[in-house]
C-alpha cells in the first residue's frame, strides 16, 4: 500500500507538537512496516511542479492509495478533493480543534465559532479521522463531525532521547539553573499555563525553566509578550534549544499547568526521560495517567505549589513516580503507533473504518 502522509506547512511546523506526531507516523511507518510512504501528494514533490505537471496534463497528484493529511490548510483541502474526485480512501488527522487553538496566537481565541465550523467541515469530509486521545474524539463529536473517529496515541520516541543524561551539567551551566529546577518544554503559549507557571515561580524559590520558542512580534499573544520580556526573576526562557534532551537532563520536575491538551507530547517525553511530572487534572490526562502513580495532578495553584515542595523534599517520591512514569510511557511506543496506523489504514481500505 502506498500512503502519501503529507503534513501541509512542514517547513513552519517542525518544531510543533503536530510536527513532532507526524515525524512519529512516519518513522514507525518506514522502520516497522511494509507500507510505502511518500510524503508530498505533489507530482515532482512540490506545489510548483504539480502545477507545471497539471499545465501540460500529466496530473498535479502523485500516485498513491491512500491520503493521510495532518493540517486543514488550503494544500491538505486540495488533497482532500482530489481523494474524493479519484475514490481514494482519505483519513484526516485531527491535531487541531477550536479548543486548543485557544489563547495560543493574538485573535486565535476569537476565531474559535468560526475555526470549528471550519473543522466540523474539514473532517466531515475523512472516510476516517484519527485524533490522540478519546477526549479529543469526544470534543470532535461535539462539533460533530460526520465520519468515523478513532484515537491513536502520538507516541513517543524513545530513541531520540537516547543518551539525555550527558547533558545535564552543560545545560544547566548554560542556562545558569540550580538546586531543583522545575521545567516546561515547548512552544511558550497561555494554553500550556503560562500565567499559572510564572506565578508558581513568584511564589516558590525553586530555579523555573522553560525550554522553547516564543514569539514577540505582532502575532503574539499580549500574555506571552509580556512573561517572557519581563519574567520573574528566577524564570528563565531560554528560546529554541539546539537538543532537546539537554531539557529534559537540565530540569528535575517537569511542571504542565496546560488548560487544553489533546494529548501533550512533551508528557510523553518527560515521562520516557524518568522526570517526576506534575499537571493540571485535565480529562485528558486522567485518560493516561494516575495521579500518585505516574504523575500528580492538581487543581489550583495551591496544589502546584504543594506538589512541588513535597517532590522537592522527597527524592524516593520523585523516583518512584519518575520509573512508573518511564512504564507508562513505554505503553506509547512507535510499534504500537505504527501497527495501529496501518490496522487503520487496511480498515479504511477495506470500507469498515466504522466499525
Amino acid at each position: 500500500m502506498r500512503v502519501c502522509n503529507y503534513l501541509e506547512l512542514e517547513a513552519h511546523l517542525v518544531r510543533s507538537g503536530i510536527g513532532t506526531s507526524v515525524s512519529h507516523q512516519r518513522k514507525a511507518l518506514a522502520d516497522r512496516t511494509d507500507v510505502d510512504l511518500l510524503v508530498s501528494p505533489w507530482r515532482g514533490g512540490t506545489p510548483a511542479s504539480a502545477l507545471q505537471h497539471a499545465l501540460v496534463g500529466d496530473g498535479a497528484f502523485a500516485d498513491f492509495d491512500l491520503a493521510h493529511c495532518n493540517v486543514v490548510g488550503p494544500g491538505s483541502v486540495a488533497v482532500a478533493r482530489h481523494a474524493r474526485r479519484e475514490g481514494v480512501p482519505l483519513v484526516l488527522h485531527a491535531h487541531v480543534t477550536r479548543e486548543d487553538f485557544a489563547e495560543s496566537f493574538r485573535g486565535s481565541t476569537r476565531v474559535g465559532p468560526a475555526l470549528e465550523r471550519y473543522l466540523r467541515w474539514f473532517y466531515s469530509q475523512a472516510d476516517l479521522v484519527l485524533c490522540p486521545s478519546e477526549y479529543t474524539r469526544g470534543v470532535l463529536d461535539s462539533y460533530p463531525v460526520d465520519a468515523p473517529i478513532r484515537a491513536i496515541s502520538n507516541g513517543v520516541d524513545t530513541a531520540s532521547l537516547a543518551g539525555f543524561e550527558s547533558f545535564r551539567e552543560d545545560y544547566r551551566e548554560r542556562f545558569d539553573l540550580e538546586g531543583t529546577v522545575v521545567f516546561a518544554v515547548g512552544n511558550v503559549f497561555e494554553r500550556k499555563g503560562l500565567t499559572d507557571f510564572c506565578r508558581l515561580a513568584e511564589e516558590t524559590d525553586y530555579d523555573f525553566a522553560w525550554f522553547g520558542p516564543y514569539d514577540t512580534g505582532p502575532q503574539a499573544s499580549p500574555t506571552v509578550r509580556r512573561w517572557t520580556t519581563d519574567p520573574p526573576e528566577n524564570v528563565t526562557f531560554t528560546g529554541w534549544v539546539d537538543d532537546k534532551r539537554g531539557a529534559f537532563a537540565a530540569g528535575d520536575v517537569f511542571c504542565f499547568p496546560a488548560k487544553v491538551e489533546n494529548q501533550g507530547l512533551v508528557v510523553l517525553e518527560a515521562m520516557a526521560c524518568g522526570k517526576a511530572v506534575v499537571l493540571r487534572d485535565l480529562p485528558v490526562f486522567r485518560e493516561f495517567y494516575t495521579d500518585g502513580e505516574d504523575c500528580l495532578l492538581c487543581d489550583s495553584r495551591e496544589e502546584f505549589r504543594e506538589a512541588l515542595s513535597r517532590l522537592a523534599a522527597d527524592p524516593d517520591l520523585r523516583d518512584r513516580l519518575g520509573e512508573n512514569a518511564r512504564e507508562t510511557a513505554a505503553a506509547h511506543s512507535l510499534d504500537r503507533v505504527g501497527s495501529e496506523l496501518v490496522r487503520a489504514y487496511e480498515d479504511v481500505t477495506a470500507g469498515r473504518a466504522g466499525r
